[in-house]
């Protein structure tokens, strides 16, 4: 019999259907890095979201036969160490192909017709005290036939090239950074960052994507393009963010990521003189969790868990 432990069910809002195989399940609503090898001793499948599963916890649970991510993005699991023990670890696939986009874009209008500098404005009385039916203090864009870079073109770019293209954008998918050929449909790195009015992130955190956007990337964007982040916040040097936001390398950013979370006090970002921007969103890793999004992954959660007793594990990363 399978003994499953889910290390943080409080993580997702959702209805989780228990697996149609004999098993034990130990839910913990929340759990802390130390305490994970005591409470994953015994179990043969594993549960996790965001808990880091290094080699020298993966030494330590010898019972242990699958990691099951509740989530697309495994940069928290050691892939190797998994392969080198056998272990089946298998993600979460294609279910927030919708929310995520229309958290892209809900940034992207904010950003484009200035509606947090607005609200501020209608707050302080500025629209009060004008001489006229409206009052025009910040520059409005559409997005219609402006031209948006994406970079990662998986399910998730996907979903954002679908919306950009029904309003009536330009799109341009970026080839991977440094890459020694331009595949078709694809455009250059740098050239897809130039002609950018906005740039949207949907690529993956590995060693070769951390940084991805430093200063020389951002200096390389218009100063009138605008920065979506609704991956991973390791893709941007946070720092190299705040300089372009308070000095104009860019016109503004939208991000739902960090590069530590929760975030750490110490972080950038989260300075008080960089949250009160108007040029910069912030919003707390939340573009994924609308509740049917939440419910689709839990229901592919389980069918991860019955393909793997059943022999035919899918979703592999390992």
């Amino acid at each position: 019999m399978h003994r499953i432990v889910y290390l943080e069910g409080e993580s997702i809002i959702a209805d989780v259907r228990r697996p149609d195989f004999p098993h034990c399940w130990v839910e913990h609503a929340t759990t802390l890095p130390p305490q994970v090898a005591g409470r994953l001793a015994g179990a043969t499948i594993a549960i996790v979201n965001k808990l880091p599963v290094d080699a020298a916890l993966i030494a330590a649970l010898p019972d242990l036969q699958m990691v099951a991510v509740a989530a697309t993005g495994t940069n928290n699991i050691d892939l190797d160490a998994c392969r080198r023990r056998g272990i089946v670890v298998s993600n979460i696939r294609g279910y927030a192909v919708h929310t995520v986009p229309e958290h892209v874009f809900a940034l992207l209008l904010a950003l484009s017709r200035n509606v947090v500098a607005y609200r501020q404005a209608v707050a302080a009385g500025n629209w009060q005290r004008s001489g006229q039916f409206c009052c025009i203090d910040y520059p409005i864009r559409d997005l219609h036939g402006a031209t948006l870079t994406v970079i990662g073109s998986g399910s998730l770019g996907g979903g954002v090239i679908r919306l950009a293209e029904a309003f009536g954008m330009r799109v341009l998918r970026s080839e991977r950074k440094g890459a020694p050929s331009v595949r078709p449909g694809y455009t250059a790195f740098e050239q897809a960052l130039r002609e950018a009015d906005a740039v949207s992130l949907h690529c993956p955190l590995t060693p070769e994507t951390k940084h991805l956007l430093g200063e020389p990337e951002l200096r390389t964007m218009r100063p009138s393009a605008l920065l979506i982040n609704t991956a991973r916040g390791g893709l941007v040097d946070e720092a190299a963010l705040v300089r372009a936001l308070q000095q104009g390398w860019i016109a503004g950013a939208g991000f739902d990521v960090l590069s530590v979370e929760p975030p750490s006090t110490g972080n950038v970002l989260l300075a008080p003189q960089v949250l009160a921007l108007p040029n910069f969103l912030l919003t707390p890793h939340v573009a994924w969790a609308s509740r049917p999004a939440m419910q689709a992954l839990t229901d592919q959660l389980t069918a991860n868990l019955e393909a793997f007793a059943r022999g035919e594990p899918q979703n592999r990363v390992a």
